[in-house]
């Protein structure tokens, strides 16, 4: 049986932070109904430029209704639905919810024990609570982009969109705990989660490696600060054909030498010891780079796992689809779309073995 199997949540999100919530709660099992507006629907399905596969992606696994809750009737209608579900999820822009006069109290006054979640780009209180937020802004205003990129360089927006979905994660296991304790005391409660807040949660490694937060910034430092720590070319000569080594330990550098066939590296008095690796790390990067420079990244990573040194080649979107690993635990599976046949999705749960 399904984890959450019996949680009955109506989803009035849209775009990904919320969506990515509601999502994760289906696939462990949750009966999510997604509430869309008519004519274009959810914005996130037809949104210029961008492939109709990022709807699918973070909205698979649920069901949807029409509602236009800009009318008395939708509205009526929406209120009618509540009182059968455990949890009741927005993400819309500041003041939505007001307007549409389906704010917390609406809905608490037809179902007292309801959930109610909201993702806000700052939260609903606070100088920035008006602001509306995306992704990007909220990885901006958490330091994510400050932290990364080169030192000197401009910040740069991390890939994964962490300020959308990483949120979407906390918000789902928020409205978990409510539900256990929903079911232990018949209460619901009120959920509200921070985009900024969320994100900068995430941000707590880069936080702790300067003394003492708010009275210094934290660096960019590309791919890693350390010679033994960072990402090196490979043979191919491909945008992706790099590998990213992270030998930390002093036992790991000596096994990389290893790899390497080069033992002497690890008594070398330039590297024989973890200050001495860092100051000298331009030398003993090209040492490393040139090493890895003559085989291809799968190569690499072979020889690193044979030693126990931690190391991966960088993969591709394309290359994640037909990744070895991924293929055989089951990771991607293929969801049969009424429309658009066959389409590969990444699960987003975590099995549970009995």
């Amino acid at each position: 049986m399904p984890a959450l199997d019996g949680l009955r949540i109506l989803d009035l999100t849209q775009y990904e932070a919320g969506p990515s919530a509601t999502q994760a709660l289906a696939w462990f099992g949750a009966d999510v109904v997604k509430i869309e507006p008519p004519g274009s629907g959810d914005p996130a399905r037809g949104m210029d430029g961008v492939p109709r596969d990022y709807f699918m992606y973070w909205n698979c696994n649920k069901r949807s209704v029409v509602i236009d809750l800009r009318t008395d009737e939708g509205r009526d209608l929406l209120l009618r639905l509540v009182p059968a579900f455990d949890v009741f999820v927005e993400n819309y822009g500041p003041g939505v919810v007001d307007k549409l006069d389906i704010d917390y109290e609406a809905v608490a006054e037809v179902n007292p024990g309801i959930i109610y979640a909201s993702v806000k780009g700052f939260g609903l209180t606070g100088p920035y609570a008006d602001r509306k937020c995306f992704d990007g802004v909220a990885q901006a205003a958490a330091g994510a982009l400050s932290t990364t990129g080169y030192p000197d360089g401009d910040p740069l927006l991390p890939g994964p969109t962490t300020g959308d979905s990483g949120t979407g994660v906390q918000l789902a296991l928020a409205i978990v705990a409510a539900y256990v304790q929903k079911l232990r005391t018949g209460e619901g409660q009120r959920i509200e989660v921070s985009m900024q807040e969320a994100m900068t949660y995430y941000m707590r490694t880069r936080i702790a490696m300067v003394p003492g937060w708010g009275e210094a910034a934290a660096p960019r430092n590309g791919n890693g600060a350390m010679a033994t720590s960072n990402l090196y070319p490979a043979a191919g000569g491909g945008p992706n054909d790099f590998v990213m080594i992270m030998a930390v330990t002093p036992r790991m550098f000596t096994d990389l030498c290893a790899a390497m066939n080069r033992p002497e590296l690890a008594e070398d008095p330039r590297f024989a010891r973890a200050r001495a690796r860092m100051e000298n790390a331009a030398e003993l990067s090209v040492e490393i780079a040139g090493w890895t420079s003559r085989f291809t990244k799968y190569e690499i990573a072979e020889k690193l796992a044979a030693v126990g040194v931690p190391g991966g080649p960088v993969l591709d979107t394309a290359d994640l689809l037909h990744d070895p690993h991924l293929v055989e635990r089951g990771f991607v599976k293929t969801i049969e779309h009424p429309e658009h046949g066959p389409v590969p999705n990444d699960r987003d749960v975590i099995e549970s073995q009995p």
